[in-house]
């Protein structure tokens, strides 16, 4: 498509903008617009250029473009600009994030705000809020069944409790992250009940069939995503007398990007909680937005077309905002959602490091560190300028979803591995004190999750109760050993809420009839503050953790060799209970820090040798940025104790 076609278009559009837009300030908004307008044009004619309302829908796109800019209000608008000349703002070792139920965290909204000097105290600077939109009772998937785009869901507070707490967050300089959920509604929603009431053009919001032709067509390569509450990926609606596409649950109702009202519906949504002043949105489910016969309906190119559609509208209206890409897909997949440039992320600039999570869970059940390795090695690089969000827990199951030649390259069956990995962290397997609980068994693969907190998944739960303070220790130093790997690792660490005093499971969710079916409630806890006190007395588990992970994040903080800008190096031990690699200063080379992680509950001894063949002076003057004081040496060898971890750094 030539140039020239998309500046004529561009022009009839400007000229064709309603009075009321063209008589505002647009300065910064048309320029902008001209510099992402080709772009724009391509991937709009690319999905929806066949369609007679084409142009009609352009010039409905640049409109909800230029509405939302005027809306922006003047502070966020120097901060876009403030974040456009500083363009690797976010790759800094400075940010350190936390995810959190407003009502789990809190009370509600209103709460969160008053408890905003507890973020600073631990040294967490961003903060995702997760869902706060309105739901149905019972049937909202944890937040994630919309009903109302624009609304708060009263039983966590208002929009203006929300904007309280992005003002209490931007005196502080807290990042706030919200959730907008692309790939459904809830049946519920006016969209839906509109549909239901017989209006075409809501029907055509979503996958709708007056009989199972299609959908059987479908079925045969989509794979189900929660087999035991949710089979199928059809529901029948009796009322509309329709089969409804609902990957999910049946009342969450697939939409259909297919058709660009959609798109640009939901583009309007993103902006408005841009503009309450969301730094960061976490757009939920986009490997599932785009929908095509004969495959399994996740990861189709159209939709990394939408999110590059969707990244650079945004560029237009508030290019200061970031997405990540909640995309817990393959090894190979997932870096495809930073978009196919070889530098900028055209799609999303971070995304969940699944492969990492799932990986740490290995190597901790395995005390073997052989599979963490390898999986690292075939997880393809990011971008220069994106970056992971690495994290050892959170609202979600915990999925083994490694590369299955990766599992066999270390010698392992890959089911039977995935089996052990179940067994051990569900307390099943012999010697183990986890005590997580399954999370959707699938009978027709024997494929299983794992749901838990952290504390009781490393057994810590266990060992307090039946008092084995040697189990105890052990239990705290895989806390914090995770921890530490997540800090260095290279990207944003996000800590989940609770993790840092050590919660345990809650069990309190078998009692909730809305709950009981999802064993995932079992690590969404209402926060004890009474035993969040804790964290200030010595001796506690809580201030052994809470003290560990805030002077983490402090010298994290400090550190600039954890920025993130592709400076890692693994590092080959050849011990398997170690793993290892150097971050380096990308301005600095020559300033390092080599972190080592002993993942046995053995003492563990690496030969010096091998790490300065690394590139490393080991023989040099080295210290622990963590402890202050020189690793332990003994005949030429570096000892770590059990579940221990060392930030080694040059004099």
């Amino acid at each position: 498509m030539y140039e020239q076609i998309s500046h004529s278009l561009l022009n009839q559009i400007l000229d064709d903008l309603k009075p009321e837009i063209r008589s505002q300030d647009l300065r910064h908004f048309y320029t902008r617009l001209g510099a992402n307008f080709y772009a724009i044009h391509n991937l709009f004619h690319h999905l929806y250029g066949r369609r007679d309302d084409f142009q009609a829908q352009m010039l409905k796109l640049v409109e909800t473009l230029a509405r939302q800019y005027i809306q922006r209000p003047d502070a966020l608008k120097m901060l876009d600009i403030e974040r456009e000349n500083d363009h690797n703002w976010f790759l800094s070792q400075q940010w350190v994030g936390m995810a959190l139920y407003s009502a789990g965290f809190a009370d509600n909204l209103a709460d969160v705000a008053d408890k905003t000097p507890y973020f600073q105290e631990l040294g967490v600077n961003l903060v995702h809020i997760m869902p706060i939109l309105e739901c149905p009772t019972g049937k909202s998937d944890g937040g994630y069944a919309v009903s109302n785009f624009r609304q708060i869901d009263d039983r966590v507070g208002t929009l203006e409790d929300l904007q309280r707490v992005s003002s209490e967050f931007r005196k502080r300089d807290i990042l706030l992250t919200l959730d907008v959920v692309l790939n459904h509604t809830s049946n519920e929603h006016q969209w839906a009940k509109r549909a239901i009431a017989g209006e075409q053009k809501y029907q055509d919001y979503y996958y709708m069939f007056d009989n199972r032709e299609i959908p059987d067509m479908f079925e045969q390569s989509m794979p189900e995503i929660f087999p035991e509450t949710a089979p199928g990926n059809f529901t029948w609606n009796e009322t509309l007398q329709k089969w409804v596409m609902t990957v999910f649950n049946d009342y969450q109702w697939d939409l259909n990007y297919s058709n660009p009202t959609v798109f640009i519906e939901m583009l309007d949504v993103i902006l408005f909680w841009i503009n309450q002043g969301a730094d960061v949105v976490r757009l939920d489910a986009v490997a599932f937005i785009w929908k095509k016969m004969g495959t399994i309906c996740q990861n189709e190119r159209e939709a990394h077309l939408l999110l590059q559609l969707m990244k650079d509208c945004c560029q237009v209206t508030a290019p200061g905002a970031l997405f990540i890409a909640e995309a817990i897909v393959a090894p190979v997949e997932i870096t495809k959602y930073f978009g196919e440039d070889a530098i900028i992320a055209k799609e999303c600039e971070i995304a969940y490091n699944a492969t990492l999570m799932a990986l740490l869970w290995d190597a901790l059940a395995t005390r073997n560190c052989r599979l963490l390795y390898q999986g690292l090695k075939s997880l393809p690089d990011k971008l220069e300028r994106a970056t992971w969000l690495n994290y050892v827990r959170c609202h979600d199951d915990i999925g083994l979803g490694f590369d299955d030649n990766d599992v066999r390259q270390v010698d392992y069956e890959p089911n039977a591995h995935r089996r052990f990995l179940v067994d051990f962290y569900t307390g099943q397997f012999k010697d183990s004190i986890a005590s997580g609980v399954p999370f959707m068994r699938n009978d027709k693969t024997g494929d299983a999750r794992i749901a838990g907190s952290l504390a009781s998944l490393v057994g810590l739960e266990t060992a307090v109760k039946t008092g084995d303070q040697k189990a105890i220790d052990i239990a705290l130093n895989k806390i914090i050993l995770m921890h530490s790997m997540i800090f260095s690792f290279g990207g944003i660490p996000l800590l989940y809420y609770g993790d840092e005093i050590a919660t345990f499971n809650d069990y309190s969710y078998l009692d909730q009839p809305d709950k009981a079916n999802d064993s995932r409630w079992i690590h969404r806890p209402k926060i004890d503050w009474l035993r969040a006190e804790s964290r200030n007395k010595q001796g506690t588990v809580e201030h052994g953790v809470f003290s560990a992970l805030k002077k983490m994040i402090a010298i994290r903080k400090e550190t600039s060799a954890f920025a993130d800008f592709n400076n890692r190096q693994l590092v080959d031990t050849t011990n398997p209970h170690v793993f290892s690699f150097i971050r380096y200063d990308h301005n600095r080379p020559s300033e390092r820090v080599l972190v080592i992680c002993n993942f046995s509950e053995q003492p563990q001894r690496i030969e010096m040798a091998k790490l300065s063949a690394a590139g490393f002076g080991i023989y040099g003057q080295v210290y622990d940025l963590y402890s202050g004081k020189r690793p332990t040496q003994f005949d030429n060898q570096l000892v770590i104790q059990p579940c221990l971890f060392y930030w080694l750094s040059e004099f």
